[in-house]
């Protein structure tokens, strides 16, 4: 008898949305049309011409096998070190782990630092994949509001508030934030780290757009606690998606359950992109062209938008995202950025994707790619709204 087989609960998630976007866009552009890509958090551009060098250098002349779970030891001491150059911070190379990509960061983080049912506190608008990962690995994510009040960005009395409400395990926060480009305080964040020193909460920080701010510095939260674990990539200031490659600083007393983990789940990191990654920190000169980019895109947009009608949106004090408020048009942003694509070609994200709850009347538009492109989107979308 063939019995169907019947998915596991912990893989029933929410899809993520910004790659169902990306996936139809593809269609229709394989049926001809021509679509522009607002959707995806990916820089327009390839990886440092150095990193391309060293990547070739490596092929060339070197073998690929497998590494050390905790990465290649000159990177985990050219990351530590660039803690040091960037913010003043000391950071043991003992404490860096090398993983695939910031995904596999957070995956190892959750399994080392959580058991099954624990509860951690997360923004909402956040990132769509931190509540999936979590749920998916058993633990309970606790959304956190955040709005106008707080410039979108998570603050330790709204910590404490979920707290008192119910006991939190651990605390999740990224500065500069996906979607809205919202960044924590400095005096913010050292708030949200001492709170979490005093109650036992462990502090997850997300650091992956650090380098694309505009407005004011982004601190790492290592300033201001040991026991954080802080998670950083290569894929967003580096511009180097694809090659899966990230890193995660932690206490001492985690680093050889995550050795543990990384030697079952992953063995390593791609080697090939950590012999790369070591140049990625000398390219400073394209990286620097990039983000210069980024910051006409912001500035095009801050102009232009308030012109089609969306003139409310988060601060977009770094990363390279717009969350604007589409509520005079919409309700269903999912039916909105669905007609948006369908009519006008330009793909965006649904607001939805962030928020479960407030998301109806939002979207994220992400100006990381090329000038044109998005000049050309924000074309169709003022005739589109227009019509």
């Amino acid at each position: 008898m063939n019995l169907p087989l019947s998915p596991s609960h912990r893989s029933n998630i929410a899809p993520f949305m910004a790659m169902d976007v990306l996936r139809d866009a593809k269609a229709l552009e394989r049926a001809g049309r021509s679509i522009i890509h607002l959707e995806l958090g990916e820089p327009g551009v390839a990886a440092p011409l150095r990193v391309r060098e060293a990547a070739a250098l490596a092929l060339r002349h070197g073998y690929i096998g497998y590494g050390e779970a905790l990465g290649d030891p000159p990177l985990r001491a050219r990351i530590a070190r660039h803690y040091g150059e960037r913010y003043g911070v000391d950071v043991a190379p003992d404490r860096v782990i090398v993983t695939t990509g910031s995904s596999g960061g957070f995956l190892l983080a959750f399994l080392a630092a959580f058991d099954p049912g624990a509860r951690i506190a997360v923004a909402a608008p956040g990132y769509p994949a931190y509540a999936n990962i979590l749920c998916a690995l058993g633990l309970e994510p606790v959304l956190l509001e955040v709005g106008e009040e707080t410039r979108f960005a998570p603050t330790a009395a709204i910590l404490e508030a979920a707290h008192r409400n119910g006991r939190l395990h651990g605390a999740l926060c990224m500065s500069p934030a996906n979607p809205t480009g919202a960044m924590i305080a400095r005096e913010e964040l050292a708030r949200i780290c001492a709170f979490c020193e005093e109650t036992g909460i462990v502090l997850v920080s997300d650091e992956i757009y650090h380098g694309l701010e505009y407005r004011m510095r982004a601190e790492t939260a290592l300033r201001f606690s040991h026991r954080a674990l802080v998670i950083n990539s290569f894929s967003k200031y580096y511009a180097m998606t694809g090659w899966r490659l990230g890193w995660l600083v932690a206490p001492q007393e985690l680093m050889r359950p995550l050795e543990r983990l990384q030697q079952s789940l992953a063995i390593c990191a791609p080697t090939l992109s950590q012999r790369a990654a070591l140049a990625a920190f000398d390219a400073s000169d394209e990286s620097e062209a990039n983000r210069a980019v980024y910051a006409r895109n912001r500035a095009f947009l801050l102009d232009r938008l308030p012109r089609v009608g969306l003139d409310k949106f988060a601060p977009p004090d770094g990363a390279f995202y717009i969350y604007a408020d589409v509520s005079r048009f919409t309700d269903d942003s999912i039916a909105f950025c669905r007609r948006m694509l369908h009519e006008a070609g330009v793909a965006t994200t649904p607001g939805l994707d962030f928020d479960p709850r407030r998301g109806g009347h939002t979207l994220r538009i992400s100006y990381a790619g090329p000038e044109a492109e998005l000049r050309e989107g924000v074309a169709r979308l003022e005739a589109w709204l227009s019509a």
